[in-house]
């Protein structure tokens, strides 16, 4: 059977010439397409398909992040994605082995990366760019589907067991990223205060310590005080000069 492809590019006239190009190899069929990284993430979760032709620079959710969002569904799609990058940023994609096609694209080189698409492991997306290209957006799983929450929503996050919960501000939500990967890929705008929860800075409205010398925090929308740890008191001292 053909792949099934999913075309996703903010210009018109590149999904024109994609869909052009894949009626005349004939390896595959068009299942739909999408304008930006949001719509791209909602339509590969309704239509399935088997790859992905995604545009990397789009505005809002753009495609690495697009990626990283499909990557957590049950069967995540192959990603092909599609760039002007320049020959020194694509060193990027070269190091992961992640399928691409430089603008213009051939018909030759779409066949070829048709023929040897396979799915990203996540180490791939995570290394693909730089830190400060860190996701807009938490995805989360749901019976119903994949809800996208804005990162400026985001409270805090708390690790329990193998799950994480990520406490926000319309209720709160199971995820599968670590702390430690959380921490790493958002950076100073959280902060850990226990070994357990990372909290957004952005919330953060006050530092309060007891009778007992145990210092909590205070985050805009959460009723209760949360917890910080001994060991990180200092460092919470210290960054925010207590």
């Amino acid at each position: 059977m053909k792949p099934r492809v999913l075309i996703v590019d903010d210009e018109a006239p590149a999904r024109e010439r994609l869909r052009s190009l894949l009626v005349e190899l004939d390896q595959a069929d068009v299942v739909g397409e999408a304008v930006t990284g949001e719509e791209a993430v909602q339509r590969t979760l309704e239509l399935a398909p088997d790859v992905v032709l995604l545009d990397v620079r789009m505005p809002g959710i753009d495609g690495i992040e697009a990626a990283k969002h499909m990557n957590v569904l049950e069967q995540p799609p192959a990603i092909i994605f599609t760039t002007a990058f320049d020959e020194y940023a694509m060193k990027a994609f070269d190091a992961q082995a992640v399928g691409y096609l430089l603008k213009p694209i051939r018909k030759e080189k779409l066949a070829a990366a048709l023929a040897h698409a396979s799915r990203l492991t996540r180490p791939q997306l995570q290394k693909i760019g730089s830190p400060a290209e860190a996701r807009s957006h938490i995805a989360v799983r749901h019976r119903d589907g994949l809800r996208l929450i804005p990162l400026d929503e985001v409270q805090f996050f708390f690790a329990e067991q193998k799950y994480t919960t990520v406490k926000h501000l319309k209720g709160e939500d199971l995820i599968e990223d670590s702390l430690r990967s959380l921490e790493d890929e958002f950076g100073s705008a959280y902060v850990r205060i226990h070994r357990n929860a990372l909290v957004s800075v952005r919330f953060l409205e006050g530092i309060e310590r007891n009778a007992d010398g145990q210092y909590f925090v205070r985050l805009r929308g959460c009723e209760a005080p949360l917890q910080v740890s001994r060991r990180m008191a200092s460092e919470l001292r210290e960054r925010f000069r207590i």
